[in-house]
């Protein structure tokens, strides 16, 4: 009795100890494309490597806590915990993925466009960098502490003169969220890493495919690609470098619809991801004159996508689901707008295009999952930082989901592989 109960009991750890070890994260290899989505309650931010061991941030999500919104029940909490700040919790992401053989350092940063959970704001509890004189929220918390060769953005003078006192005035009247002064802040940050660390800054253009490049080993993966979709309202057509323009000088139409967008390919392997556009007017129905319905026929089918705005209900139309239709979406998610529920519909719709997709989210709060109902049993998980791992020169690729309430960041769960489209 006692020699079959330990056999068995020998068993069950062996296959515990088989489960831990196909759960550990594996570190980075050459050759591996690595997306990173960081879930911080704080807005969006995603950590990419690319095959070569090139590094790129996209967005620093940094909400003030000093709105009630933030605090509220409406809002994830600050993740994995309050000992830190938003961008210092990214900070410690990036130093643990990165790659072991490279100098802790980014070689791009891009900013999507000028919110407060994509670049950081500023308020009366940031501390300031003692020698740049700027204050520490989002990308220049990152910046300060990690250097970065190449910042990118979406300029600032473009549909309209941010940099003009008369501009500044008017959106100051109705803005909350302090984006003028986070753009002066920002805008100094620059200045200092320029003169002092050798920062260069770009403002990202549309079309193009040679401005975020591998920086190491480029002619060992000439199977990778980054295509700048679309800046500014400024779109690729497909063809060449060249774009044209949905708006025109002074025709300022607010920061969302200007987000950059860019098409990360790597073989048969293709995954989009375009900050805050939208492609739903104010019926909820497909505007053909929005960003999405002019980015689709060129972006196409991919295998991975990011949701637009979060997913919020001005977002993922028809059009733009039924082009792109991705096997796997990624949702960043922090706020009970978070997705909506017809944007979630024409995800999971069979309708809009045929076969199996898996649904991440890096946050759910319980309120999205009471209103969402039966549909939430379609995402594969609802909280975590989401990663996908690209492998065999894009031929396949894996979903893990690591604890985002750990400073250790430990796998939660393994999803794939899938095989690139």
């Amino acid at each position: 009795m006692c020699k079959k109960f330990c056999l068995i009991t020998v068993g069950f750890l062996l296959q515990l100890n088989v489960f831990s070890q196909t759960l550990e994260y594996p570190k980075w290899q050459e050759g591996v494309l690595e997306l990173h989505h960081i879930s911080t309650g704080r807005g969006d931010a995603a950590f990419y490597i690319f095959p070569d061991g090139t590094t790129m941030l996209v967005d620093v999500g940094d909400t003030s806590e000093t709105h009630p919104r933030t605090l509220s029940d409406r809002n994830v909490p600050l993740l994995p915990n309050r000992t830190k700040s938003a961008p210092e919790w990214i900070v410690e992401y990036i130093k643990q993925f990165h790659p072991n053989n490279r100098q802790k350092q980014l070689d791009y940063a891009l900013i999507t466009h000028y919110h407060d959970d994509h670049f950081g704001e500023v308020d009366s509890t940031r501390m300031y960098d003692k020698k740049g004189g700027y204050q520490l929220t989002g990308i220049t918390t990152v910046g300060t502490t990690l250097p970065i060769k190449i910042v990118l953005d979406r300029g600032y003078n473009f549909p309209v003169d941010f940099k003009d006192a008369k501009i500044q005035q008017k959106i100051n009247e109705h803005d909350s969220y302090k984006m003028i002064p986070t753009l002066k802040n920002y805008w100094k940050f620059i200045e200092y890493q320029k003169n002092t660390n050798g920062l260069e800054h770009q403002v990202l253009q549309a079309g193009v495919k040679d401005q975020i490049v591998l920086n190491y080993f480029p002619k060992k993966y000439p199977n990778f690609l980054v295509r700048n979709i679309a800046v500014n309202g400024m779109v690729w057509t497909g063809e060449g470098d060249n774009n044209y323009k949905l708006y025109t000088q002074d025709e300022y139409v607010g920061e969302n619809s200007l987000s950059t967008c860019i098409k990360i390919s790597y073989g048969k392997f293709d995954y989009f991801t375009g900050g805050d556009i939208n492609g739903v007017d104010g019926l909820g129905e497909t505007d053909f004159n929005r960003v999405e319905s002019h980015i689709a026929p060129v972006v196409g089918p991919v295998d991975v996508a990011t949701l637009n705005h979060h997913g919020n209900r001005d977002s993922q139309n028809k059009f733009y689901v039924r082009t792109i239709r991705p096997r796997v979406w990624i949702g960043q998610t922090w706020s009970s707008d978070h997705p909506d529920n017809n944007v979630l519909r024409r995800l999971l719709s069979d309708e809009l295009y045929p076969g199996e997709r898996d649904v991440f989210a890096t946050a759910m709060l319980a309120s999205n999952i009471s209103v969402i109902g039966g549909m939430i049993d379609k995402y594969k998980s609802k909280e975590g930082h989401i990663v996908v791992r690209v492998y065999d020169n894009g031929d396949r690729y894996e979903v893990y989901v690591l604890n985002e309430k750990s400073e250790n960041r430990e796998v939660k769960q393994k999803f794939g592989p899938y095989e690139s489209r």
